[in-house]
């Protein structure tokens, strides 16, 4: 049974809750903290949090489920505009990653490359970002085969938007994209939102297709 500690705070009630890291527990706020995976729900302001969760903890996004998603317009690997209001009415699994071409990317896009008909069985259309250029983005797609579209937040514009961006990833590299998450209903509206401190996890898909389904 999942063992829920309620505590207050100078800003708010803050739920927390501990799960082995196989548990089936959801984890649409979840993120994972050495052996454990700890939930925050609906909680902005980190310093609400113990000392010692904030040193291990992956904070939870700015953006939270029901917040509307920022529209977006970006160009894709084939040069065409890709405007997220103009998907209304699908829902949109939005993912961003850091880097094309590298191991960790490449084996999370395969994923959705090869599960594309589940998606589209839920009425999803998948959406990758990261801050490569378009002539980059297309050379990857051509070589994997990617069978959705790839879009390039060259200026880091939508990455900003998302709260999505690493202050310095790698040997001093600053504004690459975290790998993040979300998914986005039919009225534009966020439902899931995970945001990956470390670069070498992978997104919760189970946790990604239930709220498809429950949406």
């Amino acid at each position: 049974m999942t063992r829920i500690r309620r505590m207050k705070t100078d800003c708010e009630q803050v739920k927390i809750c501990k799960n082995p890291p196989n548990s089936r527990h959801p984890r649409s706020h979840c993120y994972r903290a050495g052996q454990v995976a700890t939930c925050i729900h609906y909680s902005r302001n980190t310093a609400c949090l113990p000392q010692l969760q904030r040193k291990r903890v992956n904070y939870p996004p700015m953006l939270q489920p029901g917040d509307q998603a920022p529209d977006f317009a970006l160009r894709a690997s084939d040069k065409s505009l890709v405007r997220l209001s103009d998907l209304r009415g699908r829902n949109v699994v939005l993912l961003f990653f850091p880097f094309a071409f590298t191991g960790v990317c490449t084996k999370e896009l395969c994923y959705m490359r090869d599960s594309l008909a589940e998606y589209e069985g839920l009425d999803a259309q998948i959406l990758a970002i990261s801050v490569d250029s378009p002539y980059t983005l297309a050379k990857w797609k051509d070589e994997q085969q990617f069978n959705f579209p790839m879009l390039s937040d060259f200026n880091k514009t939508v990455s900003k938007k998302y709260d999505t961006l690493y202050r310095e990833f790698g040997p001093g590299l600053k504004g690459v994209s975290k790998r993040s998450a979300f998914v986005i209903d039919k009225e534009g509206k966020v439902r899931y939102a995970e945001v990956l401190e470390n670069a070498g996890e992978l997104p919760n898909f189970e946790a990604v297709k239930q709220t498809l389904r429950d949406w």
